[in-house]
């Protein structure tokens, strides 16, 4: 199932967060990070999807 997230977060980084932990704080951030830059966002999706673990997850 990470791999299907990490998929996500490369083609669109507010989802693979999403997918990951919800609507919560780092979802917005990545948002922010995403319009700010592609690439953060990808960076901090990835990170968040590595970090989580696996009792946080939605």
């Amino acid at each position: 199932m990470d791999l299907i997230r990490i998929i996500a977060a490369v083609i669109l980084p507010p989802l693979g967060v999403f997918l990951q932990v919800g609507f919560g704080k780092h979802f917005w951030l990545n948002i922010l990070l995403t319009l700010l830059g592609y690439i953060p966002g990808i960076v901090h999706a990835v990170w968040i999807i590595a970090r989580t673990p696996e009792e946080r997850r939605v």
